[in-house]
């Protein structure tokens, strides 16, 4: 039996170039595309559980959430864009 989440929502959002302090920011960017994407069952190239829904396919972390591999509409993500692991609302 896994413990692992069984959904995340993803946020693909704008990269940013570094800020003043030196980090990128996008914490405060809006969303270009959202997905909720819910296990598999299946364990990624990257080690990791597999999760896809709505034209993504992602490896995550469960413990760090951290997106190890992602398809987009099964391509990989283009340049200046990147992911996030949103908090879902319920």
């Amino acid at each position: 039996m896994t413990t692992d989440p069984q959904s995340y929502e993803l946020l693909l959002v704008p990269e940013f170039t570094k800020n003043a302090a030196g980090t990128g920011d996008t914490a405060d960017a809006h969303a270009l595309r959202s997905a909720v994407v819910v296990a598999t069952g299946e364990t990624g190239a990257s080690g990791y559980p597999r999760y896809a829904g709505d034209g993504m396919e992602a490896d995550i972390d469960p413990a760090t959430r951290a997106v190890e591999a992602l398809l987009v509409d099964g391509a990989e993500l283009d340049y200046g864009l990147t992911v996030r692991v949103a908090d879902r609302a319920r």
